[in-house]
């Protein structure tokens, strides 16, 4: 079982995108990377973090309720 929820952060994945396949097309990844952060196969880097919330417009000072909830 994954150590953090992400459903606040997929739902917003899915209002911008629609899917997270969408959304790895934008990062310029694969749906595979994507779904090892959902399942805690790897970790956010804070790198990770400032992309993906420029990618899906949340403010960096809002990033905790969508990556550590």
């Amino acid at each position: 079982m994954p150590a953090f929820k992400y459903s606040k952060l997929r739902a917003r994945i899915r209002e911008k995108f629609g899917t997270e396949g969408e959304f790895a097309k934008a990062l310029n990844t694969s749906q595979v990377s994507v779904s090892r952060k959902f399942n805690d196969k790897t970790q956010f880097t804070s790198d990770d973090i400032k992309t993906w919330c420029n990618v899906l417009e949340i403010p960096i000072k809002d990033s905790g309720i969508y990556f550590f909830d």
